[in-house]
């Protein structure tokens, strides 16, 4: 029997619904490959129980994510708890830095067309996003102003470590779809984008039977829109990323369809891309497949045979039943609620 510990951090507005339905899923996964177990430990983190007691990422939840195999979070922060900074709490962000998960890695598939605000596509809209995680012009978000200040600046840090690490994570992922690996970047404006290229074109050497691209921000958005297929694995710093992966996931029916994880060298963290919605908490109408889809990524990410097999079998449930127009929530134009779109993919695996 091979067990996987997996650590639990539900968090703020809808996260404990959607939440609920992927361990759901997973409970049913178990049961089907019957050699594999999973072992859930919830711990508190995000807005709310910085509300609680006072910490949004209490040490002891920390400490549970490095002794865990795995973490699998729901959504994190609320938009009327703030530091005094002004800026929101975002402890899904100090767990990237904290545990160095350098690799956001977003796959943007659309499993139906009646799903995507484009008209139909064929090939259909297949890529994924590498996010760099720990730096850019993240780099700068605890930095603290006054409003009575001249001038407010942000610094965009791009080292060569952090680089190399991304874009050999990224041709590596490109190995095993199709082949290309484009650079998204503003290498024609901004002297950090250049100095990212020219790490990329070296990086690039080293996998020859990948084709490398480079592709400027701004048209990176136009080509999205106009031919997304031209795209397969996207390689970018991090504002650019956590901008043009809205964008993306708008592609193929929003967030509630965008999965993601977040991936370093020891440790993986997998997450739906949306945030918390609260003004959608309890009412059922969350659309739990992006977390669904994003315990299937953590279950594909083992390096055990037997848990991949999990990350199969939900993928291609979801595949089946999205060809039903109607197996949505509200947000996908069907009827259907949280819990019940989560007991229907737990009922057909």
């Amino acid at each position: 029997m091979t067990n996987v510990s997996i650590a639990v951090l539900p968090g703020d507005g809808i996260g404990p619904e959607v939440m609920a339905e992927a361990l759901r899923v997973l409970e049913a996964v178990e049961r089907r490959l019957k050699d594999v177990h999973f072992e859930f430990h919830e711990h508190p983190c995000g807005a709310g129980e910085y509300l609680r007691n006072g910490d949004p990422l209490p040490a002891a939840t920390l400490d549970a994510c490095r002794n865990a195999d795995v973490i699998l979070l729901g959504a994190m922060g609320l938009p009327n708890v703030r530091w005094p900074s002004g800026t929101e709490m975002a402890p899904q962000l100090d767990l990237r830095e904290q545990l160095d998960l350098y690799a956001g890695v977003r796959p943007i598939h659309l499993y139906h067309q009646a799903h995507s605000p484009l008209k139909p596509r064929t090939p259909a809209i297949d890529l994924v996003i590498y996010r760099e995680n720990t730096e850019g012009l993240f780099f700068s978000r605890k930095g603290k102003f006054d409003a009575k200040d001249a001038e407010v600046r942000d610094t965009l840090r791009i080292s060569r470590h952090a680089s190399e690490r991304l874009f050999r994570a990224a041709f590596r992922h490109a190995q095993r779809r199709r082949h290309k690996v484009t650079l998204i970047d503003k290498a024609n404006v901004l002297p950090s984008m250049a100095y990212f290229r020219a790490i990329f074109d070296e990086i690039a050497g080293e996998f020859p039977d990948v084709q490398p691209d480079h592709v400027y921000v701004d048209a990176a958005a136009l080509y999205l829109v106009q031919r997304p297929e031209r795209f397969d694995v996207m390689v970018m710093e991090n504002m650019f990323g956590d901008i043009l992966s809205d964008l993306a996931a708008g592609l193929v029916g929003g967030m509630g369809m965008a999965p993601s994880g977040d991936i370093g060298d020891r440790y993986a963290l997998f997450q739906p891309s949306h945030g918390s919605a609260p003004d959608i908490a309890g009412k059922g109408l969350a659309n739990p497949l992006a977390t669904i889809l994003s315990a299937a990524m953590m279950l594909e990410w083992s390096p055990k045979e037997e848990v991949r097999r999990g990350a199969a079998l939900i993928y291609a449930t979801v595949e089946r039943l999205c060809k039903d127009p109607s197996f949505g929530t509200p947000d996908l134009g069907g009827c259907l609620m949280t819990e019940e779109m989560g007991r229907r993919i737990a009922c057909e695996i």
